[in-house]
């Protein structure tokens, strides 16, 4: 889907949050968080190229699988990603101005502001970026022998991206039914007790309660 690139480098910009999510996920699994974010900011420059608005579901609930799926790839891939001659050439020089700006700002710039000095597009500055990073090897040797880094938990995107997306949909809902979710699901209290708590009755909340994961269900899977 053909996107105006001002406003596909806003959909970027205004979800990195979506990647540091993700990629928090799997911290401690033997990879460098700076791979994972870099290789989510792929998933997410593919979902926001992908997104389609009209089908009626939030962007969230669309990138997140792309996401974790480009992270995954870096375990299934053992660590490597091979880069071209001449991408590792453009994301040397990126790496340079991202030094100078550094410098300049006095903190790391944020893509945003690098791809500004770089007068290019900020997916564009993300993949240099990617590109610039230097491979990480599950199968490498170390100073033990060991010839490969075991990951002692199975892949969790399948229960990551339902969290994330369950937090969207529970977020989108108004107040009331939000806190009726809150009380039962996170704070587990009985209905009685919501019944009490936000001045309904017993019979109130169960037949919301069942109304709202009735809605719950249906945008999950859209």
């Amino acid at each position: 889907m053909t996107k105006d690139t001002n406003k596909r480098n806003d959909m970027v910009e205004s979800n990195l949050g979506l990647v540091h999510s993700c990629a928090n996920k799997f911290r401690g699994r033997g990879v460098e968080y700076d791979d994972l974010f870099q290789a989510g900011c792929v998933g997410l420059i593919k979902a926001v190229d992908g997104f389609d608005e009209s089908k009626g579901f939030s962007f969230s609930t669309y990138a997140v699988p792309t996401i974790l799926g480009e992270i995954k790839r870096i375990f299934r891939d053992g660590g490597s990603v091979k880069i071209g001659r001449a991408l590792k050439e453009r994301a040397r020089l990126v790496m340079q101005a991202k030094e100078r700006l550094t410098a300049e700002l006095d903190r790391e710039p944020t893509v945003g502001e690098l791809a500004k000095k770089l007068d290019i597009d900020v997916s564009e500055t993300a993949e240099l970026l990617i590109a610039a990073m230097p491979t990480v090897s599950l199968t490498s040797g170390d100073e033990t022998g060991n010839t490969q880094i075991d990951i002692p938990t199975p892949p969790p995107d399948d229960k990551i991206s339902t969290e994330i997306a369950l937090d969207e949909v529970i977020s989108a809902l108004d107040e009331r039914d939000r806190k009726i979710i809150e009380l039962r699901y996170y704070g587990c209290k009985t209905q009685s007790a919501v019944a009490q708590k936000l001045g309904m009755t017993q019979v109130q909340v169960s037949r919301r309660e069942k109304v709202i994961l009735t809605k719950l269900r249906a945008k999950l899977l859209e």
